[in-house]
């Protein structure tokens, strides 16, 4: 028999007028689409159900894949009462009204779950006030989170509540959602397969999005028509990927770009660069990575890597968008396909050990200029050799500090230009002997 989504799977009470993704609100565990290691038949919280027994939760995820959805179901499936409340709106009086309430539930028997949505927004104190009344059993945490709790919750609220991953629904969950929509509203997307694929694109991964697209589809659509992918990009404004400048969004994406540039991999690296355009990313913030990059992964080993992007950073401050785009993207293929050296970065990391490890030593003196007759008297620039009246241009004198002696910190790579310095500093290396070795 072929299962009625409307009858067994949403609740038929629902008022019609509510958005769709409202609406469809799942009634059950069963029928939440995605996030199966989780609900699936073995997933831990299928497992903690079965059990009766819920801990506290940290959910953590991006919009729209359903932490609220399960966040209730779960407290519906184990008989618990649930409150709901929003780090956004929420004080630490409010929270202690709620924890009164859930601790005369506890004293006679029931049992409270409380869904903090935005948990991250709490701070450290707010964070703190539910340490008790988990301890105590008062009330079973659950904290939703688009952001990394390792860097937005304290230690303690960590420690006593388990993290679990929500992930982006996939191409193919997002087709069965649009399917069970589809059902709920009694008649088809107007929509080809190739708008079809865009609107799932479009969502990003997330269901509630999916959902509002979907309505607004069938609102803007004329009768018997069908749309391309095309047409229905004229009618839906394309909506922004869901990017935080502030946040994981922001970093995860810099460091994907900046992997994929050190990898040598210029089509992934001008992916990453597109990805973060698209949704928002100051150009300028790119073009001063792309800058670093320059130094720290290329360095010398193509010593013209430095001045394309400072060129591509300028040019786009010249020309803005879109047209400055194009610049950092050429700037992105540059560094991505140039041969690669950390040696700079390394030399200079070690040049700085150096230095911090051995404080204020002092140059030798015959390379310190001598302006007035007391420092020449001092033997300030004594025996000092301009290197330009030296045979090769190149005298072979000492210019670290007596008490540090000759360090080697600069190890260029066989690689592009470094090639060419391999060579050089091997000739002055054997100049510098041939030098010390004359009477």
């Amino acid at each position: 028999m072929k299962k009625d989504f409307f009858t067994s799977s949403f609740d038929p009470k629902v008022n019609k007028n509510q958005p769709l993704a409202e609406r469809m609100r799942p009634c059950s565990l069963n029928d939440v689409v995605g996030q199966r290691h989780l609900i699936g038949e073995d997933g831990l919280l299928s497992r903690m159900v079965a059990a009766g027994s819920i801990g506290s939760l940290i959910f953590w995820g991006p919009p729209g894949t359903g932490k609220t959805t399960v966040a209730r179901l779960l407290a519906l499936e184990t008989n618990f009462a649930f409150e709901q409340v929003s780090a956004i709106f929420t004080g630490v009086s409010e929270l202690k009204k709620i924890f009164e309430v859930a601790q005369r539930r506890f004293m006679s028997g029931d049992k409270t779950l409380l869904f903090v949505d935005e948990i991250h927004r709490f701070n450290r104190a707010q964070q703190d006030s539910f340490l008790p009344v988990m301890e105590n059993g008062t009330v079973i945490l659950i904290g939703a989170t688009t952001e990394n709790p390792s860097f937005e919750l304290n230690a303690a609220l960590l420690s006593r509540a388990r993290v679990l991953t929500f992930f982006s629904h996939d191409h193919e969950s997002l087709g069965m959602l649009l399917k069970r929509a589809e059902e709920v509203e009694g008649k088809l997307l107007p929509l080809d397969d190739g708008a079809r694929d865009v609107l799932i694109g479009m969502s990003d991964g997330d269901a509630r999005v999916a959902l509002t697209l979907a309505e607004e589809v069938w609102s803007v659509a004329r009768s018997g028509e069908i749309l391309d992918a095309g047409a229905l990009q004229k009618v839906i404004q394309r909506r922004a990927p869901i990017y935080d400048k502030g946040r994981d969004g922001h970093y995860n994406l810099i460091s994907a770009l900046h992997k994929s540039v050190r990898g040598s991999d210029p089509d992934a690296a001008l992916y990453y660069l597109a990805r973060m355009l698209d949704a928002g990313e100051d150009p300028l913030y790119i073009g001063r990575r792309l800058v670093r990059m320059a130094v720290e992964d290329v360095g010398l080993a193509d010593p013209q890597a430095l001045v394309i992007c400072n060129a591509a950073k300028d040019a786009y401050d010249y020309l803005g968008s879109p047209e400055g785009e194009l610049a950092l993207a050429q700037a992105c293929l540059y560094v991505a396909t140039a041969p690669k050296s950390n040696a700079t970065y390394l030399a200079y990391k070690a040049a700085r050990r150096c230095a911090q490890k051995n404080g204020s030593l002092p140059p030798p003196k015959h390379i310190l200029n001598a302006p007035t007759k007391l420092m020449k008297e001092e033997g300030y620039g004594e025996g000092y050799c301009y290197d330009h009246d030296e045979p090769d241009a190149f005298s072979g004198q000492e210019y670290f500090p007596e008490k540090l002696g000759r360090q080697s910190y600069y190890k260029p790579v066989e690689r592009g230009f470094e090639r060419e310095i391999v060579k050089r500093l091997e000739w002055w290396k054997q100049l510098r002997k041939k030098r010390k070795n004359q009477p």
